[in-house]
């Protein structure tokens, strides 16, 4: 490849907005859901269907879930997005959009697989 055509490709990249935000899988069977934010949303979903896939998954509970009900069971969607490069603090700005979410929708116990916040 020329450095012409290189070059190009690369500013055409820089050029790609990458999008932070808050996620949520759904239990379709009982409901449950999960809550958690990212710093790059692209691809999200196909990275997290592979990690439960492979049994790979953080969270026990929906990983469980998962091998149980089958990944047909569940539903992925973006609750909130923002755009990365607005932000100077990812952790901070991740913390920050998550909690509101957490508040409203209470994925604790037998509403969710999050783990109640420590007080």
């Amino acid at each position: 490849m020329d450095k012409n055509k290189r070059k190009e490709l690369l500013e055409e990249y820089k050029q790609i907005k990458s999008y932070m935000g808050v996620i949520q899988i759904q239990n379709k069977v009982n409901g449950k859901i999960y809550i958690d934010s990212y710093p790059n949303l692209k691809n999200k979903w196909l990275t997290l269907k592979m990690q439960l896939d492979r049994g790979r998954f953080a969270n026990a509970q929906l990983q469980k879930d998962w091998l149980e009900f089958g990944a047909d069971a569940f539903t992925y969607e973006v609750l909130q997005q923002k755009e990365s490069d607005e932000v100077t603090d990812m952790r901070w700005e991740q913390k920050q959009m998550l909690k509101p979410w957490l508040q409203k929708l209470q994925p604790y116990g037998d509403r969710g697989y999050n783990r109640p916040p420590k007080d």
